[in-house]
Parts: C-alpha cells; structure tokens; sequence
C-alpha cells in the first residue's frame, strides 16, 4: 500500500477487495433473509447456486454440498425460502454472494404450527385410533387410484400394478392435488367411490412436493371424507420423508405411492410360487401317507395277525386273572370282617341274655299267664306259677305269700 502525502493512500484491487471482504464477512454473519428463488442451478460439485430475490433486489446466494442435507424438500424457480447464512466476497470476481447454512419454506412455521394443532384436535377426537381402521385386502379385485392424472405418481402406480399382476383392475379418478381447489376435489373423489361402491380399496396420493403443495391432504373435508369412508383407504403422499393428517386418519399409510401400488397388488409370480409351493406341499404328504399304507401292509401276513390277534388274546386273560384274583383276595377279605363282626355280636348277645343270668342261680317267674312276676304283691296263695331255670321249667303252686320287708 503506497502512501502519497496530503491524499487517501493509495490501494491495489486486491488491496481493496480484501477490505471489502474483511469488512463484509466481519460485519454481516448470523443473516436471516427471506426471497424467491431464481435460477436455481445444482452443479455437478453437488453444490446450489441460485439467487433470491423480491420486487425490488436480487442477491446471489451459494448453498454447500455438506449443508444440503439438512434442507428436507428440493427447491426449484419461484419458491418462497427463508435462509439463514453470511455475506461473503468472491475476491477473483469482486462480487458478494450469500452463504446459507440452512433453507427452509417461508412461512413453513406457521404452517407446521397449524398442522401440530390440527394433528392433536383429531387426535383427542379418536380419528386415528388404530382399533377402528378397516384391514386392507389380501388380494383386492378393484383398486381406485384418486391422484392427478397426469403425475408421476400414477405412472409409477400403473407401472408397479402392470409389471406385479397385469390382471389387476384399475380403476383412475382424477383429481386436482395441488392448490385451492385440490382439497374439495379430493374429498369429492373419496365419496364417490363409496357411494358407488367402485373399488375394494383406494389411493389416496401424489408425489413429492413442499409443504404448502402437501396441505390439501391435511385439509378438513379430506379428512373428514377419510374418516367417514367404509372402503379402506392408503394414504400415499409425497416421500417417505413427507407426511400429511391423511397418513395418519387412513387405514394405512404407505410412504410412497409405488409402496402403496405394492401393498394392493400381489405379484403373479409370487401367486403362482404359492400355488406351486402348495401343490408339492399337499404331493409329499399323500405320497408319506402311501408309504405308511404300504409299510403297514408288507407287514401284514396271516402268520403276524394270529400272533397279534394271540398276544391280545393273552393280555385279556392276564388282565382277567389278575381281576380274578383281586376279586377272590377282595372277597376273602370281606368274609372275615363279615364272620369276626358276627363273633362280635354273638358275645355281646350272649352277654345281655337273660338266660346267661339264669345260668348263674337266677330264675324267673311267671304267673299262670305268662305275666313275668316283679313283686310278692302280685301273687296269693293258692296261685299257679312257673319257675324258669336255666336247665328247665318248674310248675308250683303258692301256698303263701311273705312280705319281704318282715
């Protein structure tokens, strides 16, 4: 730098546009800055160069290949973006451009925010309860695409279907996916199909996009028509990445609309493994059950069966005498209960007879009527009586009568 006295000193184009950068980098970092993208060009680096711009300026901006991946959508012309990043000099060039470290939708936000509390209010209101979701066919005979007709995402439907099973019935209902009008269209659609009963099973869809491209789906009356729908629906929308309220009210959510088309529609080849598979599966086991058949009858002769018809004969006259015996043993056992219990009760009756007492000295009396005498009251003199002994009878006539208390 040449310093000439009494003037500004004077600086070379390098000089000065390092100044310029030191200035530029050391003063604007940390910017927020929110345009429309224009001519936005990817280069074979991997790096974004694109410009933003309003109704009254353009900059240059630069986006680098390590800070794209955090950007979840693919911008293109005329997007509105929001972008976070430093000014930064190109000192070959002399020109500033923008550095963004980040990218995200303008009013995505506000956006998001809206879908959270939409997401919670249906929600509380049981429309994703999973008990309440309708299976989806096995093997559907209609299928019902409502998607636009002229997105990629039904030649990637038709493709998938063609190539799996070419037997599967399509059936198309365009509808506007995109704009003010989509959500009414869509919902339209969904009614359609259950009042007319067009399908076994619906997509419900459209390729990728941003976030504003994706809120038809998101929209009331498409979740309401989901949601009151009898025939089960696939919500398919975006990537797999992207989601909408329909992913969530609909039978089932497939990430994209090629894996919604696989999930309706079962491969023929894979129909006919499964046939083939069960055709060898129900040969094999005929075929085992033949072996056993045939084992079994080689083993058959009249010599074997007089052996086995004679070993069951034997083990049914082992298993009768060993009743037999039991029986007896059981028998035997009782007779001698039944004779010592006799024994018993005999003694007991011998002991209270009252001819056990006359065999010790006792006699009894009785008068002529066979009344037994208990008291000297009860007879006079001149009274017929019998005196019974333990060895006999003694006929005997009173010829007095004595109080015993004298």
């Amino acid at each position: 730098m040449e310093k000439i006295p009494g003037a500004m000193p004077k600086l070379s184009v390098s000089e000065l546009t390092g100044l310029i950068k030191t200035t530029l980098e050391g003063s604007f970092y940390g910017l927020t800055v929110e345009g429309e993208i224009s001519g936005f060009k990817p280069s074979s680096s991997g790096h974004w160069y694109f410009s933003l711009k309003d109704q009254a300026a353009v900059i240059n901006c630069c986006m680098w290949r390590s800070s794209i991946p955090r950007v979840a959508f693919k911008p293109k012309d005329g997007m509105k973006v929001v972008v976070t990043g430093a000014l930064s000099v190109f000192e070959p060039r002399g020109t500033y451009q923008l550095i963004c470290t980040s990218m995200k939708v303008a009013g995505e936000g506000d956006i998001l925010a809206m879908l959270e509390e939409r997401k919670r209010r249906y929600d509380s209101l049981g429309y994703f309860d999973t008990s309440k979701k309708k299976p989806i066919p096995l093997r559907p005979g209609r299928v019902a695409v409502i998607t636009s007709p002229t997105g990629a995402a039904l030649q990637d439907i038709l493709q998938i279907t063609g190539r799996r099973n070419s037997a599967m019935d399509i059936i198309i209902l365009p509808a506007v996916v995109q704009g003010v009008e989509a959500a009414a269209s869509i919902a339209a659609r969904i009614k359609e199909v259950n009042d007319f009963f067009l399908a076994d099973v619906m997509i419900v869809g459209r390729g990728g996009g941003s976030i504003e491209d994706l809120l038809p789906f998101s929209e009331e009356c498409v979740i309401e028509a989901i949601h009151r729908s009898q025939i089960p629906v696939i919500s398919a929308v975006g990537h797999e990445i992207d989601w909408a309220i329909s992913d969530y009210v609909a039978d089932l959510r497939a990430p994209t609309p090629s894996a919604a088309a696989e999930l309706v529609c079962e491969s023929s080849i894979d129909q006919k493994e499964k046939v083939q598979r069960l055709r060898a599966d129900m040969t094999e086991a005929i075929l085992s059950r033949l072996n056993a058949v045939k084992l079994r009858l080689a083993a058959f002769s009249p010599e074997s069966a007089r052996a086995q018809l004679e070993n069951r004969l034997n083990r049914r006259r082992m298993m009768l005498d060993s009743l037999s015996t039991s029986i007896q043993h059981s028998m035997s056992r009782l007779l001698s209960d039944r004779k010592a219990k006799a024994q018993l009760l005999t003694h007991k009756m011998q002991a209270l007879s009252p001819l056990a007492v006359l065999g010790r000295g006792y006699s009894i009396v009785t008068d002529k009527n066979g009344n037994v005498i208990k008291s000297a009251s009860g007879v006079s003199a001149g009274d017929n009586i019998s005196i019974k002994l333990s060895d006999g009878r003694i006929l005997a006539d009173v010829q007095e009568v004595q109080d015993g208390r004298q």
